[in-house]
């Protein structure tokens, strides 16, 4: 999958389903201060990255993203680990 449909679907389901304005997601833009979610939100996004990418992000994982950009590479990554 293109990066740039990464982008778009991500973006998509953070500003519809977390109600995030999508003039603060940026690829530099802190990803944790962005959103603002709580425990239960991750738990959350993680069922949407997986019904979108079928892939599923462990805790591990949102430890090692700091920007958008992170959290974009990540979902690349683990699709491309999925598909090889």
């Amino acid at each position: 999958m293109e990066r740039e449909k990464i982008v778009a679907i991500v973006n998509d389901f953070l500003v519809n389903e977390f109600e995030v304005d999508g003039d603060e997601i940026t690829n530099d833009a802190n990803l944790k201060n962005t959103l603002g979610l709580d425990s239960l939100d991750y738990i959350d996004m993680v069922v949407v990255i997986e019904s979108n990418f079928g892939v599923k992000l462990g805790e591990a994982d949102f430890k090692k993203m700091v920007t958008f950009d992170d959290f974009y590479t990540t979902i690349e990554n683990k699709i491309a680990e999925k598909n090889a």
